[in-house]
């Protein structure tokens, strides 16, 4: 697969998650309440989460042709229960999966630098062992923890816009950055909701990474370079002058 069909899947995939993502953080035309902070007025289920009618009527749905040339509406997430008080879990994973991917397209031609290798490594560190929403390692948590999980996620989503934005422009060092601060917010998802998982900060892994770098760079032997012209003279130099010595 080219990597012009890469990126043209990946933008389909985005756009596909992206109004499921603003329904999980009650931004944008997502499932909001009465004070548009995202909660509905519900009695039913756990704090903050959209009761069932309201969910199902946000859940992106698209037109698709039966054999039989009936037209349906399907969702396009079959997947997504927007009544799940887990669904954070899922969603913050699959935007950080793409996000990344985008990212390694962009410098997979060249030489990474020890910024971008870093920032793709703490991505990578995050997303290792992400585990289903459903597993037993995944915690339930309180009206006020999913209330932080929506501000992380209202953040994740500020920071793809302008990673998007910048993957437009050709700015690969801001979306280093950008790839960075994507994962600072999907990191403190998943703290919420493994708690018991040790996650990396990214100075830590920049350390790694910026030793393994510099190990790297000192394998290149200057000695194995072209001499410049006043080495070549010393030489000769030096050479002329054991010379004088053996015959003296």
């Amino acid at each position: 697969m080219t990597a012009s069909t890469d990126n043209a899947d990946t933008a389909t995939t985005i756009t596909t998650i992206t109004p499921i993502a603003r329904n999980v953080t009650g931004s944008g035309t997502g499932v909001t309440g009465p004070d548009n902070t995202g909660i509905t007025d519900n009695t039913v289920g756990e704090p903050g989460v959209p009761s069932s009618a309201t969910a199902a009527s946000q859940v992106p749905h698209s037109d698709i042709m039966t054999e039989d040339g009936v037209l349906v509406t399907k969702p396009l997430r079959p997947d997504i229960d927007l009544t799940d008080p887990r669904l954070g879990m899922k969603i913050a994973a699959e935007r950080l999966s793409i996000v990344r991917y985008v990212f390694l397209v962009q410098i997979e031609d060249g030489i990474a630098s020890a910024a971008q290798r870093a920032s793709l490594e703490y991505a990578d560190a995050v997303l290792i062992g992400w585990p289903d929403e459903h597993s037993d390692e995944v915690v339930d948590l309180t009206a006020d923890q999913l209330h932080t999980v929506r501000e992380q996620m209202e953040l994740m989503e500020q920071y793809i816009r302008k990673f998007s934005a910048m993957e437009r422009n050709g700015d690969v060092d801001g979306m280093t950055d950008t790839l960075i601060r994507v994962t600072e917010r999907v990191a403190e998802v998943r703290r919420l909701y493994q708690p018991d998982f040790a996650l990396p900060t990214f100075a830590e892994i920049r350390r790694v990474v910026q030793d393994e770098w510099n190990e790297d760079m000192g394998k290149i032997d200057p000695q194995e370079s072209e001499p410049t012209a006043g080495e070549i003279a010393r030489e000769s130099r030096d050479a002329d002058r054991e010379q004088e010595g053996e015959t003296a």
